[in-house]
């Protein structure tokens, strides 16, 4: 059984940067394209970031893309993302999940708990 497990969330001021982590277990994430995911109040879940199986590509949402940063260690089973310049629009519970295929926008198993990421202007 795949378990997704999400931290690193917290209170930031606008401007400010999170690191977020996500821990994998009962599969490898080796051989996988991996992806982060948020979710607003009120709002549906979206693609945030992803990256390739072999780390030499990722894409990210264009609001996004400059400020966040996507990595992973296979070793550990772990994957990352580095946000910097924070707004209040990325307030929302981050996940993380297997990509269904680079391309994709979707995730492949049961969403984990999520953490919170909470931007203050």
């Amino acid at each position: 059984q795949v378990q997704l497990l999400e931290s690193g969330g917290g209170l930031v001021q606008a401007g400010g940067p999170l690191r977020l982590s996500c821990t994998v277990s009962g599969r490898t994430i080796n051989g996988y394209d991996m992806g982060w995911f948020r979710q607003a109040p009120g709002k549906g879940r979206e693609f945030v970031a992803g990256i390739q199986w072999d780390g030499d590509y990722s894409r990210y949402l264009d609001s996004v893309r400059g400020r966040f940063t996507i990595s992973r260690d296979d070793g550990k089973n772990m994957v990352y993302l580095e946000m910097n310049s924070l707004q209040p629009d990325d307030t929302a519970v981050y996940y993380c999940n297997f990509l269904e295929s680079w391309g994709s926008s979707g995730g492949i198993f049961a969403w984990g708990q999520g953490t919170q990421v909470t931007v203050s202007s």
